[in-house]
């Protein structure tokens, strides 16, 4: 609570402490302000830097990925084997003092019983998020407004998303996903009663967000992830066809992209690839509801961005059977979930996206392919049985994403213990494919699915060869 308390005082004081230009004539009673105000002063002169080296060195950073413990999450998946292999990658002097520095004020903060589980994976974290921001400034890579990437934004970005994740994924105000369809907090204004989002007006969530009330969580996840994306070489393929979803939306009518699924960051990867096309599809981007397992709302880092996605919570097939005595409880929640569903698609101008293999791509170690994992006939069956039965017309539309090296995962799952999270400033890509029409009686449902995922393949493929990533292209998919 201790942590928790000092990250949020650094949190509401973040402007203030990043933006002062004289940061050495402040005076702060915290402890963690204080340690903040190194991290800004390092920041912003290259000469403090030798004065602030830690463990890791100024120059460059050894960037490996191996198993490791659990990173406060209560179920997620367990690498038995890292998916990227060891690199050796330069970080700036000036990303190099202000990683540092995150990390010392982070362990200065951590209780004693705390650091030896969550020490590795919070260094490690904070090490690959501060490497991938120096690789995006040394690209050259501007924000949305115009500004160059900069150690000060990779502090506000980390240190804000940790303490979301220890406030509302293992704090006393841990936020609780009451409904299995959770609608995305984009924050209140209190200023435009207009348009303020009922919820809002609910003393119970007022007292659950605090001082975060007016926060937009959706902004602040596409925050943090964009500069990790090489977004002036990423693809968006398919952009009529995309075009025509909207246009199907707008009409009232409903629309499923069934995905292949790469990252922890495809939401944002989403999100951040549709604004790129066009205003009217970053909006679409926020309109999209995302189909998610158990572990988005329970991985207390997940649960911040979580927090700002419109999601159905469904549990795997995997993660059902792999506890018996849960697995009734799970099941029921399944059923209310789907019903859920279906009057969100009964209403109409639904967007819904969803990964029918129920889990991410996975490489092949020895080759290094990365295939995408096979479309579930089960799934893809229950989303046109949900389509047909709202008796609003429902589109099909396969879509092809490559998102493995922004956040690579591990190669093999196993229920029950966590994994590490890594990231990378590398290019992009999405491919709507072509409509899959929603004709065919139970006797060929089979060919849908399969027509559903060789669209999805040819998609992948055609990205993966516009971003020159053809070294991860499975030699079947050449045929």
């Amino acid at each position: 609570q201790q942590c928790l308390h000092n990250l949020q005082l650094f949190h509401s004081s973040r402007v203030l402490i990043i933006t002062n230009s004289h940061p050495a004539t402040m005076k702060f009673s915290s402890s963690i302000l204080s340690a903040a105000l190194l991290v800004s002063a390092s920041c912003s002169s290259a000469a403090a830097f030798s004065t602030h080296q830690r463990t890791l060195s100024s120059s460059s950073i050894m960037r490996t990925s191996s198993s490791s413990t659990t990173f406060l999450a209560s179920t997620t998946e367990k690498s038995t084997e890292c998916s990227s292999t060891t690199t050796t990658a330069t970080i700036t002097p000036e990303f190099a003092g202000a990683r540092d520095q995150a990390i010392t004020t982070l362990k200065a903060q951590l209780p004693p019983e705390a650091l030896s589980t969550l020490e590795q994976p919070l260094t490690h974290f904070i090490s690959e998020y501060f490497q991938s921001l120096s690789d995006s400034a040394a690209a050259g890579t501007k924000n949305p407004d115009g500004s160059e990437v900069t150690p000060q934004q990779a502090v506000k970005n980390m240190l804000t998303t940790l303490s979301y994740g220890l406030k509302y994924g293992l704090g006393k105000d841990k936020f609780i996903f009451e409904n299995v369809r959770h609608m995305a907090l984009r924050g209140a204004d209190f200023n435009d009663t207009s348009v303020i989002d009922s919820r809002y007006e609910e003393d119970s969530l007022k007292e659950k967000l605090g001082p975060d009330v007016t926060t937009d969580f959706y902004a602040a996840g596409c925050e943090f992830f964009r500069p990790s994306m090489d977004l002036e070489h990423s693809v968006v393929l398919g952009q009529d066809n995309l075009k025509q979803a909207r246009e199907q939306i707008d009409a009232g009518e409903n629309v499923i992209f069934l995905a292949n699924h790469q990252s922890e960051a495809d939401p944002q990867v989403v999100s951040c690839l549709f604004e790129t096309v066009g205003k009217e599809m970053g909006d679409l981007a926020a309109h999209v509801t995302y189909v998610a397992g158990h572990k988005v709302t329970t991985d207390a880092l997940a649960v911040p961005f979580s927090m700002g996605r419109n999601l159905l919570c469904i549990h795997s097939k995997k993660h059902i059977d792999a506890d018996p005595e849960t697995k009734p409880a799970k099941s029921r929640q399944n059923m209310t979930a789907m019903n859920s569903m279906l009057k969100g698609l009964k209403e109409g101008g639904m967007a819904i996206w969803v990964a029918p293999s129920g889990g991410r791509d996975r490489r092949n170690v020895e080759s290094g392919k990365i295939p995408i994992a096979p479309f579930d006939q089960k799934t893809v069956d229950m989303f046109r049985l949900m389509g047909n039965k709202s008796k609003v017309p429902t589109h099909f539309y396969p879509m092809a994403m490559v998102s493995y090296d922004l956040c690579p995962p591990p190669d093999f799952v196993e229920a029950g213990v966590g994994e590490q999270r890594n990231v990378r400033f590398t290019p992009i890509g999405i491919a709507i494919c072509d409509e899959v029409p929603n004709v065919g009686g139970a006797e060929k449902r089979h060919l849908f699915t399969e027509k559903a995922e060789e669209e999805c393949i040819a998609g992948y493929t055609d990205l993966l060869k516009g971003l020159k990533m053809d070294k991860y292209i499975p030699e079947e998919y050449s045929l």
